[in-house]
């Protein structure tokens, strides 16, 4: 371990640092995640003298405990103790990114966003007769119709998501200390016209954590955890979530990752198996034979796969096809490349590149060959080695 390197430990409520250097032995490297808490493991041996902090608590308490890894005075990965054990003088421990804590939380209100409202009719029951006259009117007065139905509030979804998380840390002992985005997406949840309403309902006993998740995934939108210092001083961590408008990260024509020069290994390439499709069925608005429908396809010579995709904000022809186009260009390429491990390198230098990011990554691979491709990076992992690997996935499986 390089002498840059070093765990801080702080509790998991008030952020109070116990321990500036936590003797911990990774099992892995640290982990970040987009779109996810990412993690981080490691042992603890022997068993060391300051193993209980100046509260007389122990340093190290499952849910109790916040690691953090600071790397040349930057803090590189932040997390939560979820899990330890113990093996004669060795503890071992899991840490999750604070992001892994609503899940297991369950959601206690209620959310509705797009509710059909049929107002109250003030003429009902004048007519009981039937006759389309208001009993008794002299001279007869026609029923009036009664009052549309429509929807009521509709909410956006980067408010959705920070309601659930406020819901989560104003729970006694709940506050973790995550501040979310205060910028709206623009993209309302439930259908415009009613016919789709989105709600959180407490009586459906809702995970917050796979409501956070589901919520990623419908609209869908892009979110990452930080951790830095805080800069009003002291000893603070400021802890956040980022959220994209609606993606995270930009195509880098800036940075090079290539055979020879700063890639060192790559992982066993993949093809798409189960998510190859060369025909996409898009479903749209509407219910039953009036639900909106677009097909488009690429028939290259291989069987017939379809994928169907439900979008029920997509409405007319043309946004329905540029739906399927761009789910069909993620289903039809022929080699993905899930990881490359790279060294610090002027095309590309450590810290130079964002979660999100798109990058060109240039390889050679046996049976295919020179492979040139856009890949986004969706996790990265560093290592005290002046290694870091890079979790990939095709650009063009992503879809905003």
């Amino acid at each position: 371990m390089t002498a840059s390197w070093r765990y801080i430990a702080t509790r998991a409520l008030d952020s109070t640092v116990i321990d500036w250097d936590v003797p911990l032995a990774l099992s892995g490297n640290p982990k970040r995640a987009l779109s996810g808490p990412g993690s981080l493991s490691g042992t603890i041996e022997p068993e060391y003298a300051r193993m209980l902090g100046p509260d007389s608590k122990p340093v190290i308490q499952e849910w109790g405990t916040k690691i953090f890894l600071e790397v040349d005075g930057h803090l590189r990965w932040g997390g939560i103790v979820t899990k330890l054990g113990y093996d004669g003088p060795k503890l071992s421990l899991e840490c999750e990114g604070l992001t892994s804590y609503p899940h297991g939380i369950p959601f206690e209100d209620h959310l509705l966003s797009g509710e059909l409202i049929t107002p109250p009719d003030p003429n009902a029951g004048l007519d009981k007769n039937h006759d389309g006259y208001i009993d008794g009117s002299k001279p007869k007065r026609q029923v009036p119709p009664p009052p549309p139905p429509y929807t009521g509030p509709r909410i956006d979804a980067y408010d959705a998501f920070r309601t659930i998380w406020a819901h989560v840390q104003s729970r006694p002992y709940g506050n973790i200390g995550i501040a979310v985005d205060t910028h709206n997406l623009g993209e309302l949840l439930g259908a415009a016209d009613g016919s789709d309403p989105w709600q959180l309902s407490w009586w459906d006993h809702p995970d917050c954590g796979d409501a956070l998740d589901s919520l990623a995934k419908l609209i869908p939108f892009d979110w990452v955890e930080t951790h830095e210092w805080s800069p009003n001083g002291g000893n603070r961590i400021d802890h956040r979530v980022r959220l994209g408008n609606p993606r995270l990260g930009r195509k880098r024509s800036d940075l090079r990752f290539a055979d020879a020069e700063n890639i060192s290994a790559i992982a066993k390439p993949n093809g798409l198996g189960d998510e190859f499709a060369n025909e996409i069925q898009v479903l749209g608005k509407g219910e039953g034979r009036a639900m909106a429908r677009a097909q488009v396809y690429r028939y290259d010579g291989r069987l017939r796969r379809v994928a169907t995709i439900a979008d029920k904000t997509l409405a007319s022809d043309a946004a329905l096809r540029t739906r399927g186009e761009q789910e069909l260009a993620g289903r039809t390429q022929a080699l993905e490349i899930p990881a490359i491990q790279i060294t610090d390198h002027p095309n590309a230098p450590f810290g130079a590149w964002a979660l999100g990011d798109d990058i060109r990554v240039q390889v050679h691979v046996p049976w295919v060959g020179d492979v040139d491709v856009w890949h986004r990076i969706v996790g990265d992992e560093i290592s005290a080695d002046g290694q870091c690997i890079l979790n990939l996935k095709r650009s063009e499986a992503f879809v905003y």
